[in-house]
C-alpha cells in the first residue's frame, strides 16, 4: 500500500501559521509514505524562505521529493537569476532538480519545468520527455506511475489556458504510451482531478491548490491531495482525496474523493 501526500505552492514568505500547523497535524495523522512538493516552494526565492521551507518539510516526518517552481528562481536579483538561478534552491533541497522514487507499487518521476528566460510559464523539452518515457517504460506492472511537473498539463477554466505547460501535448502522448497514469501539478492554486483524452491509455491530471499560503485563489481554500493506492484503496483503483483547510475547525478536512482506475501495462522497450 502507498499513501502519497501532494503539497504544492506553499510560497514560504506568505505562509499562514495556523494552516502550517494544521498540515503538520494532518501528516502526523495520515502518516504518508511519501511527500511530493510540486513547486513554488517560496514566494521570492530568498535564502530565509528556502530555509523555512526545508525546516517545515522535515517537520512533516516522511521522505519527500521536491521540484522548483517559477517563484523559486530569483526574480529581482537579475545577476543571481542569470548566473546561478537554482543556487538557493540547491542549498536547501539538494542538487537533484528532477528526483525519482520507486517502491514495489509506486513510481514517481519529477520534471523541472522552470526556465530562467520565462517569468511564469513552464516548458518541457524533448530530452526531458525522453527521460521520463524511458523510466516509465521500465516500471513493473503493479507500480502506479506518477509524473510530477509544476505548471498544469490540462485546465478546467478558460482563463487558465495560458498557464499550461509548453510542450504538454507531445509530452502527454509520449508519457501515456510509456504507461503513465497520473500527472501531478500546481501553479494555478486550483485543485481538481481531470481525465485526459485522446491518448494511448487512460491518464489523469491531478492538480493541487496552495497548501499553506495566504495567496489563495478567490473562493478556493488552502488544500492538499492524498493519494491512496493498494490495500487501502478499492481493488484496482487509485483514490485521490482533496483535503481543504477549514477555518471553523482549524484543520484540514476531506472534501472530495476521486477514484480512477489506472491501466496496468507490461513493460516495453522504447524505439
Amino acid at each position: 500500500m502507498s499513501l502519497l501526500l501532494q503539497i504544492s505552492d506553499p510560497h514560504f514568505g506568505t505562509e499562514q501559521p495556523l494552516v502550517v500547523d494544521a498540515l503538520v497535524n494532518l501528516a502526523r495523522l495520515q502518516k504518508p509514505d511519501l511527500l511530493v512538493l510540486s513547486g513554488d516552494i517560496t514566494q521570492r526565492a530568498r535564502p530565509a524562505q528556502f530555509r523555512a521551507a526545508r525546516a517545515y518539510m522535515d517537520r512533516l516526518g516522511a521522505p519527500f521529493l521536491a521540484i522548483p517552481g517559477n517563484h523559486d528562481i530569483p526574480l529581482f536579483d537579475l545577476w543571481a537569476r542569470l548566473s546561478s538561478p537554482y543556487a538557493r534552491y540547491i542549498e536547501a533541497f539538494g542538487s537533484d532538480l528532477e528526483p525519482f522514487y520507486a517502491s514495489p507499487d509506486l513510481m514517481v518521476v519529477c520534471v523541472n519545468t522552470t526556465r530562467v528566460w520565462r517569468h511564469k510559464h513552464g516548458e518541457v523539452s524533448a530530452q526531458q520527455i525522453d527521460r521520463v518515457s524511458g523510466l516509465l517504460a521500465n516500471a513493473a506492472p503493479e507500480q502506479l506511475r506518477v509524473v510530477v511537473v509544476h505548471q498544469p498539463v490540462a485546465v478546467t477554466q478558460v482563463e487558465d489556458a495560458r498557464h499550461r505547460l509548453r510542450g504538454h501535448a507531445f509530452a502527454l502522448q509520449r508519457w501515456s504510451a510509456a504507461g503513465a497514469n497520473l500527472v501531478m501539478g500546481g501553479h494555478i492554486h486550483l485543485p481538481y482531478v481531470l481525465p485526459l483524452h485522446d491518448l494511448a491509455r487512460p491518464m489523469w491530471a491531478v492538480q493541487a491548490g496552495t497548501a499553506v499560503s495566504s495567496r489563495v485563489r478567490s473562493g478556493v481554500p488552502n488544500s492538499v491531495n492524498l493519494l491512496r493506492w493498494g490495500e487501502d484503496a478499492p481493488g484496482g483503483c487509485c483514490q485521490i482525496e482533496r483535503w481543504d483547510f477549514s477555518t471553523a475547525k482549524r484543520s484540514f478536512i476531506r472534501v472530495t474523493v476521486s477514484e480512477v482506475r489506472p491501466a496496468r501495462v507490461q513493460p516495453f522497450t522504447l524505439v
